[in-house]
């Protein structure tokens, strides 16, 4: 199956509740006893290391506003399937919407080097080199995905949690 990148936003009050009782945190994953997806949800597939790597440069995170989309924010809760989830603050979400937005397609492709991602031991980084455009087409797909679901939950003024499933 595989590492997916799963992301949700959340308004501030529900942030503030996952935040105070982390073990709520596995009822906002799976609402409905995992029959349904948590609001505003969306994953980026297997793709979403590739991503960060072409967003940040490198495998683990740093400083950069853009090191928070996929890996980023405060751990909560326990394990939810490769580590615990991760909660962005509104303001954090905010901030990350308006790292994204001047990246388009046309800029993101430029930051696919599939052999640095492979150096780099990035997660599904052998498909990169193998199938070259193909893959960029996929990342591309999952990355444009991700830019609109920060920059819808900036506008409503949501945070966000995101996990590894």
């Amino acid at each position: 199956m595989g590492m997916v990148g799963c992301f949700a936003a959340a308004d501030a009050a529900t942030i503030r509740r996952l935040k105070f009782d982390p073990n709520e945190i596995e009822k906002f994953l799976s609402p409905d006893d995992g029959e349904s997806e948590p609001p505003h949800y969306i994953d980026v597939d297997k793709a979403w290391h590739c991503i960060h790597f072409m967003l940040c440069g490198r495998a683990g995170t740093n400083s950069n506003p853009l090191s928070m989309a996929v890996l980023g924010g405060e751990e909560i809760g326990d394990d939810v399937g490769y580590g615990p989830a991760r909660i962005l603050q509104p303001d954090q979400v905010r901030i990350v919407a308006t790292a994204l937005a001047p990246i388009d397609a046309a800029a993101f492709n430029a930051r696919f080097v599939p052999q640095a991602m492979q150096e780099a031991e990035i997660y599904l980084s052998d498909m990169c080199v193998r199938d070259g455009n193909e893959a960029l087409e996929y990342l591309r797909e999952n990355y444009l995905s991700l830019v609109a679901f920060y920059l819808a939950a900036a506008d409503r003024g949501d945070g966000a949690v995101l996990w590894l499933s």
